[in-house]
Formats: structure tokens, C-alpha cells, sequence
């Protein structure tokens, strides 16, 4: 199976609007809540991803199974995800200047196949590519079965696939336990 991830551009903005919305409902999730709050959003929502999709960094990553597009990944500096910089929750473990992932979601129908740790690695990839020195991500373990419909913060197993280990914990909680802090240490910092 060939899979490819590529940073979010404006050229391939309806590929991620097709995994994250393919309804394109106005109210539906477009991945902004960690970057921007409800009142800084200056028309659609939509619109303003788009405005987000071209600036220096991308907010993201599309992954693409055999050419279709199947995954996304939040991943971008921490300083640009303003409501994780602010967190009183989730605060950082040092001074390393981080790229966070803040959601995946992997299209429906596309489930279960495989994809996600691909989508991770070419996020992890793609934050290397720019320089990051590490990329953090913060999962959530709940007993039983996991809402995987919409995005997801993902599960420790997931990103110790992707070669993530614990540095940490926050003051968060999910299903009673603190959620971890969880780091890949990228190029000459590893």
C-alpha cells in the first residue's frame, strides 16, 4: 500500500475539507478550537482554516492511501495553538520549543486499515522538515471503547508506535486519570 502525507496548502485544502467535513456543514468541526477562539473567527469557519492553510507553516497534514485522501493530522509549532499555550491543564515540561498534534482523524470507511501511524510518522516528518526538535503529543486511555467518529487525541499505544515516549504528565484529566505528555525527539536533539 502506498501512503503519502503533504502538508495542508490551499491546493489541497478540499482533499482535507473531504476527511474532516465532506458535508461541509458550516457548525461541523473544521479543526480550529485549539487555535482560535469563537470570536476570533472572522467569517465561516472554513473560510478561516483556509486563511490558516496558507500561512507559513500548514495547521496539518493530509494523508493519502493509494492517492485518497484518508487522514489528518493537527500538527504545528505549540506557540501557534494559542488555547494549548494557555492551558493551566497542559503546560509545558520544559523549554523546548515543541510541535504539538492536537487531533487525528482518520475518514471514515478508511478505518482500521492501518493508516494512522503512517499519518503519524509523515506529520512527525513533516515537523522535522521545518525544523522542529521535538513533537509532543498528549493521549487520552479511556476503559472501554473510544468515540473514534470524529477526531481524536489518540491512545499511548498509538504513539509509541510512532517512537513517542512519556516525558510527563498533565494536570488534565481523562476518564479520571491525569493525560500524559508523550515526546518524539527530533534530528541533533535525539
Amino acid at each position: 500500500m502506498s501512503f503519502e502525507v503533504h502538508p495542508l496548502t490551499p491546493d489541497r485544502f478540499e482533499d482535507f475539507a473531504d476527511i474532516l467535513n465532506p458535508n461541509r456543514r458550516s457548525t461541523h468541526c473544521w479543526c480550529l478550537s485549539h487555535r482560535l477562539a469563537a470570536g476570533d473567527i472572522g467569517g465561516s469557519r472554513e473560510e478561516t482554516m483556509r486563511r490558516l492553510a496558507e500561512g507559513e507553516h500548514a495547521p496539518g497534514v493530509v494523508g493519502y492511501a493509494e492517492g485518497v485522501p484518508v487522514g489528518w493530522c493537527s500538527i504545528s509549532p505549540r506557540t501557534e495553538i494559542p488555547r494549548l499555550e494557555r492551558s493551566k491543564l497542559i503546560r509545558p515540561v520544559d523549554d523546548v520549543p515543541v510541535w504539538s498534534i492536537i487531533c487525528t482523524v482518520i475518514r471514515g470507511g478508511h478505518r482500521k486499515r492501518g493508516h494512522t501511524l503512517p499519518l503519524l510518522e509523515g506529520a512527525v516528518a513533516y515537523a522535522a522538515a521545518q525544523g522542529a526538535p521535538a513533537v509532543e503529543a498528549h493521549p487520552v486511555d479511556p476503559p472501554g471503547r473510544m468515540d473514534t467518529t470524529m477526531a481524536f487525541v489518540g491512545t499511548r499505544a498509538m504513539f509509541e508506535a510512532a517512537g513517542f515516549v512519556v516525558v510527563g504528565t498533565t494536570d488534565a484529566v481523562a476518564s479520571r486519570l491525569p493525560r500524559l505528555v508523550m515526546r518524539r525527539t527530533l534530528g541533533a536533539a535525539a
